[in-house]
């Protein structure tokens, strides 16, 4: 308490001009004191006017009064620097870049304290005293401290807009009443304000609810990403775990096969270094025998030749050696050949569990279903490149464009053997299978008909069930000369809309949505099918007709 009361003191003592303690002080006539030097640089800028005023309560004074010193404030002051105080008030006083200054302060400005809507001015403590202390301004409005006091003026007639038209939705002055808003539906700003208040209160409640039901989201979410990564954790390690149990498996099979290719190239090798032993003492008994020959093919002793001969001319009985096959042989190439199939076979399991296994993934969603595109350039947001599988071809389409295109011909294609291939129906369906959200545009010419589709990768290749849409496999729709017509599980429902040869198919696999659209900026709506899915889907065509349209043409447009 008596802190605040030296600092009251103080600020009594202080020059409203400079804002520190009072040099030299003087009082002028409506007895306000400054500093010498303060009020007499005031008063020769004032000096051209030739009127004189008080800068804290605006009193002119006529002729310019004589200052003189005031010596007991003089001493006053000068016992209050002995007391070590300074006069200055803080530096939070002052006001600062973004803060409302007074508009009576001189000099280096004190922040606003209040703002008066009727004086359109605001004020710092010590210049707001008089609002307080006279009946003149008991009527004045004072508000929190506003940079913005001229936007309650009106602009037309300069004067405070006290009124609001309801029927403008403006605040208007009472000149404006009877003027331009004359028989309107006006009333008081205060009452406006007051029904506003209701509103504002409503809203806030609404705001706070809205608030509430968020934060309840976001614990829910957090609930959920924490139970995703558990769930995403223990998918990585048990993921990890069976891969490695795979690669260990396939490690023991290889080393099996090595082991049986080593045991057999161990027998083989005995077996023929035995043989080749035999071979080895045969040729050399054949050899002795043939140099005795030779030797009995040269004597002159006609009775020693014919004594000798029978018995050395008679052979041993040959071994009985395995037959020896000189044509090349594959010995351990079959060997290769077998593991590389067990390669191909794998790799082709791996291929189709793969694509399960990464629809398994793609389907794992914490968040809601997002809202469904309706422009191209928000369905183009989606796109995706596909091409078309070989395997799957009809021998009557060509595949060009990189697989994106299919031509409809008269000669069969010479494509491999495969079961994949669609062996009764000029149908062909891509490598990719399609999970998430995705976009692709098929476009088409030359045809009498044509058929876009989806299907799961198992549908039939042959008899009446391979069909797009005869099935519960398929999802198609099936353009003519004539009409659309939407085809599942061989339910045909007609659908109307404006002919194109280019249509947009939209995807949302795990929402279940298959979206079929006539391509344009407003992207027209033909079919929408709302379903289930339970494996990726396969995007394809079929080209139609009795006899087919040689020459006739559908593809997957490129899309930016």
């Amino acid at each position: 308490m008596a802190q605040q009361g030296i600092q009251l003191d103080q600020a009594k003592f202080c020059c409203s001009i400079c804002l520190d303690l009072l040099k030299d002080p003087v009082t002028i006539p409506c007895g306000h004191s400054y500093c010498m030097s303060c009020i007499k640089g005031c008063w020769d800028e004032e000096d051209q006017k030739k009127i004189h005023s008080c800068p804290q309560c605006r009193q002119t004074f006529t002729p310019r009064p004589v200052l003189v010193k005031n010596t007991m404030f003089a001493e006053l002051v000068e016992e209050l620097k002995k007391t070590g105080l300074t006069a200055a008030p803080p530096d939070r006083c002052y006001a600062g870049p973004g803060d409302v200054a007074c508009d009576f302060c001189t000099g280096r400005k004190l922040k606003a304290l209040k703002s008066c809507l009727q004086c359109l001015a605001s004020y710092c403590e010590q210049h707001l005293q008089p609002h307080y202390e006279s009946s003149t301004f008991k009527k004045h409005k004072l508000v929190d401290p506003s940079q913005k006091l001229q936007e309650n003026i009106c602009s037309r007639h300069d004067e405070v807009m006290k009124m609001f038209c309801r029927t403008d939705q403006q605040c208007i002055c009472y000149l404006c009443s009877v003027d331009e808003h004359k028989g309107h539906d006006t009333v008081s700003a205060a009452a406006e304000r007051t029904e506003r208040q209701k509103e504002l209160g409503v809203s806030r409640q609404k705001i706070q609810q809205r608030i509430q039901d968020r934060e309840k989201d976001v614990k829910v979410l957090q609930q959920k990403m924490k139970a995703m990564n558990r769930s995403a954790d223990k998918a990585v390690k048990d993921s990890e775990k069976i891969f490695t149990e795979l690669v260990r498996l396939i490690e023991k099979r290889s080393s099996e096969v090595k082991e049986q290719i080593r045991s057999k190239q161990k027998v083989e090798a005995s077996r023929a270094e035995e043989l080749q032993k035999k071979l080895k003492q045969e040729i050399a008994e054949l050899r002795r025998k043939d140099a005795e020959l030779e030797q009995l093919s040269h004597t002159e002793d006609h009775t020693h030749f014919l004594h000798s001969y029978p018995s050395l001319s008679r052979l041993s009985e040959s071994t009985d050696f395995p037959s020896i096959d000189i044509r090349p042989l594959r010995y351990f190439e079959d060997v290769t050949a077998a593991v590389s199939e067990a390669r191909d076979k794998l790799q082709d399991i791996l291929t189709e569990e793969w694509t399960k296994i990464s629809w398994a993934v793609t389907e794992v969603d914490v968040l809601l279903p997002q809202p469904q595109p309706k422009t191209r350039a928000e369905f183009l947001q989606y796109s995706c490149q596909i091409t078309l599988d070989p395997n799957t071809a009809h021998t009557l389409l060509l595949l060009s464009e990189g697989n994106r295109k299919a031509t409809c011909t008269a000669e069969e294609q010479s494509y491999s053997s495969h079961p994949d291939r669609f062996m009764e129906r000029r149908q062909v369906l891509s490598r990719e299978g399609l999970t998430g959200r995705c976009y692709w545009e098929v476009e088409w010419s030359g045809v009498c008909g044509v058929s876009i589709a989806v299907a799961y990768k198992d549908i039939s290749r042959t008899g009446n069930e391979c069909q797009f849409g005869y099935n519960d496999k398929s999802w198609a729709l099936n353009y003519t000369l004539f009409n659309y017509q939407f085809i599942h599980n061989s339910i045909k429902t007609p659908t109307r809309g404006p002919l194109s040869s280019r249509i947009g198919v939209y995807l949302d696999h795990k929402a279940g949505i298959l979206s079929f659209y006539r391509v344009s900026e407003t992207m027209t709506l033909l079919h929408r099918v709302q379903t289930r899915f339970t494996q990726p889907l396969y995007p394809g065509f079929e080209i139609f007709g009795l006899f087919g349209v040689p020459g006739a043409t559908v593809e997957f447009c490129k899309l930016k």
